[in-house]
């Protein structure tokens, strides 16, 4: 209890209070691989066939279909290191959720292998309009079940902070945030990909 305390003296800026919120229950890091030459997406729940696989300056475009998803057609990221982000656009079959999904992750490669380190917090952008964080109660439990060490936590949620702050001075306008931190801002279109290799 005591190191939960001590833990909970940064976490409580997510809740309306100490702790005050159920908790999710704890589950390991989600840890994705992208098999450029194979051209599969080894997730979670199992392997995808991916439709394209792009290099680019600032990391890795990817887009996939969505097979009898019941509200999801299609997924296209950008998996950019250097910003530990991983950028979404889905396409939805009904009525547009959001414009943009993002998680906090590591993100490397190796030998042709991109693998992304899901850091349990997201961000979701309206463009335009609003951004908010999600997930809080997943990255509670699993940084209080030792799945993420403290300090990696602290990062994590002051990457989160930093970020919604960024954000809101860009107008929750992705691809000026981008140009900020010195990434192309036509990534933010997720029309052709720009700069690949």
């Amino acid at each position: 209890m005591a190191a939960q305390a001590l833990f909970t003296d940064w976490a409580t800026p997510l809740l309306s209070g100490p702790l005050s919120c159920p908790l999710a229950p704890a589950k390991p890091p989600k840890i994705e691989r992208h098999d450029l030459a194979a051209k599969l997406h080894h997730t979670n729940t199992g392997l995808r066939p991916v439709d394209r696989y792009s290099q680019h300056s600032d990391g890795l475009f990817v887009s996939r279909r969505f097979v009898a998803h019941p509200r999801i057609r299609a997924w296209h990221a950008h998996l950019l290191p250097a910003l530990g982000l991983q950028i979404c656009r889905y396409d939805f079959y009904g009525v547009r959720e959001h414009d943009y999904y993002l998680d906090l992750a590591t993100i490397s490669e190796d030998g042709g292998v991109w693998t992304m380190h899901d850091h349990y917090l997201d961000v979701l952008i309206w463009r335009g309009k609003r951004a908010e964080v999600v997930d809080e109660d997943e990255f509670l439990s699993a940084a209080l079940a030792g799945y993420l060490p403290q300090q990696q936590a602290e990062r994590v949620w002051e990457q989160a902070r930093t970020l919604l702050s960024d954000l809101v001075q860009h107008g929750f306008e992705l691809g000026a945030y981008l140009a900020a931190q010195g990434v192309d801002p036509r990534l933010a279109d997720f029309g052709e990909v720009p700069l690949c290799s």
